[in-house]
């Protein structure tokens, strides 16, 4: 028995549990609807929970275990998830973007044995070196991969009770790995309980309540899609999963399902705005949004459409410690340190730095396993970011006398486009495959709609020229939609540190030249792949 107060029961925070207990309490109301109009009540939902744990169960999965998911936001994907959990196995989602060098790093760092993948991704791992995987469940369709065992959607799904019961959970036991964008190097995994995770959901935005169905149309191999399932797991309500983020299907969607919940992302506020203004802007079921940023056109989105607007502050590796209160009042915070966390922003050395002054945000929970427990395989990583008992989140920040917190910029060298972290390094990698390319640097440059859009500035190797549209071309086929540059600027030589670092403040400086090539000048259209 746990006697520490601060942990909560395994019925509050354990996935396993939690479902037995919705399923006990309200067996008969709506848990989770999916696009199509299908809904499972929380009694179906057990039922389909066990009999994915069953059939993963037969295929030697156990507690702790790895197993990879590569599914879009569907059915087979929460099932996968919620199987795997209920045997206190890991559950590790992977970006369906991915290919190449960087789908084959995050498969053999995970040390799955078994992945369940979409059948319209499947063929990307015939270009790979899979490392231990074996067996692969390909849903949606049948296909044959050269290296691996492949097998049936009905693999997924078994008809009879688990042979054995799961092995007791605990909320400190590792619930999911997701996997960093890479700021300083490869992605990281990040361990993840399911102590981090009830912190991170319902213990920072208690106002999403049982009433509540929440829209998730962020991927469930992100924390922002798996952060409002933990809600409706926690609170007994209900959620509404999409597809992926339809601007033009919004409002239909929010009426048809009697949406009340959902975190309105950057690009979503002005295209509300722009919107003709109508009799009909309140009428709607839509009660609570996260808003990220906060500035002058989230609040107006809030009064004009009778919306309680919040903001907040989340990494995968933390548990929403900044949060806001209602409509604050201060534009770009990101709310103050929530209960249960404390929040510093230092210098270089770790010294904190004084109201107003830009420093790094580190930060520390008064309980164990409320934040990540470390990135899997990477101790150097998880040393240097838990150095001296704090968590260094890379990110600038400054505070001002009243408590409030202001994202500043990025220590970390990412690049931020709609929704989407990229690592530098990665696009760099692929950049530098290009046979003409002696060296490349990608910066973030800003983007007209929102966020950021992607630039890289390369030199050619003596004695060759880059043509841009042939590097664009080439790498179309090498990483995901969302790492594609938008700008491609060809320099004779990138300017460097005496120890030869490339001085990427001085290439986003320049920022767009007159010389750099622009795709969509070029006429040419980046779309996500759209999986059936």
């Amino acid at each position: 028995m746990v006697y520490d107060p601060r942990i909560p029961a395994k019925e509050q925070c354990v996935l396993a549990y939690q479902l037995e207990r919705w399923a006990s309490e309200r067996p008969e109301q709506t848990a989770v609807v999916f696009y199509g109009g299908e809904s499972w009540s929380w009694q179906t939902l057990l039922a389909m929970t066990q009999r994915t744990a069953c059939a993963l169960q037969s295929l030697g999965v156990s507690k702790g275990d790895h197993v990879l998911s590569w599914q879009p936001n569907n059915k087979q994907a929460l099932l996968t998830w919620f199987g795997l959990n209920y045997l206190g196995a890991v559950y590790v989602p992977i970006n369906t973007a991915y290919k190449g060098s960087l789908l084959q790093h995050v498969v053999q760092l995970s040390d799955a044995r078994l992945m369940i993948c979409h059948a319209d991704l499947a063929p990307r791992l015939n270009a790979i070196e899979t490392g231990g995987l074996q067996d692969v469940i390909v849903t949606h369709d049948k296909v044959d991969l050269t290296a691996l065992n492949t097998l049936p959607e009905s693999a997924l799904i078994a008809h009879q009770p688990l042979s054995q019961p799961p092995e007791l959970i605990e909320p400190w036991d590792t619930q999911y790995i997701i996997f960093t964008s890479g700021t300083t190097g490869p992605s990281k995994a990040v361990l993840s309980s399911y102590l981090q995770g009830y912190s991170m959901g319902p213990e920072a935005h208690p106002y999403v309540d049982s009433d509540d169905r929440s829209l998730i149309n962020m991927p469930l191999f992100h924390a922002g899609g798996t952060i409002y399932v933990i809600m409706t797991l926690a609170n007994g309500g209900s959620c509404f999963i999409d597809s992926h983020f339809k601007t033009d299907e919004f409002w239909s969607t929010i009426n048809d399902y009697q949406i009340t919940s959902t975190c309105l992302v950057a690009a979503m506020i002005p295209f509300l705005l722009k919107l003709p203004p109508s009799d009909k802007d309140k009428n709607h079921s839509l009660k609570k949004a996260l808003c990220v940023p906060w500035n002058d056109d989230g609040r107006a989105v809030g009064l004009r459409y009778g919306i309680d607007m919040r903001t907040c502050f989340n990494m995968t590796e933390i548990s929403g410690p900044l949060v806001s209160d209602s409509f604050p009042e201060k534009n770009g915070t990101c709310g103050k340190v929530r209960a249960g966390v404390e929040a510093r922003v230092v210098d270089e050395n770790d010294c904190e730095v004084a109201p107003g002054v830009t420093g790094e945000l580190v930060l520390r929970t008064d309980r164990p396993w409320s934040m990540n427990h470390g990135y899997y395989k990477n101790p150097p990583a998880t040393a240097e970011a838990w150095r001296n008992g704090w968590f260094h989140t890379g990110d600038g920040f400054k505070y001002d006398k009243e408590g409030y917190f202001y994202f500043v910029d990025r220590i970390k060298d990412a690049i931020r486009r709609r929704g989407e972290n990229i690592s530098s390094f990665e696009v760099e990698n692929e950049v530098t495959a290009f046979p003409q390319v002696r060296e490349a640097a990608a910066i973030a440059v800003p983007s007209e709609l929102s966020e950021d859009d992607v630039m890289i500035v390369v030199s050619a190797l003596a004695g060759n020229t880059v043509e841009p549209l042939a590097l664009f071309e080439f790498l179309q086929q090498r990483v995901a939609y969302f790492m594609l540059p938008r700008f491609i600027r060809i320099v004779d030589e990138l300017p460097k540190t005496p120890t030869q670092k490339i001085k990427k403040h001085l290439l986003k400086e320049a920022g767009v030249t007159d010389d750099t090539w622009d795709r969509e000048a070029a006429g040419i259209v980046v779309k996500r792949d759209q999986l059936s």
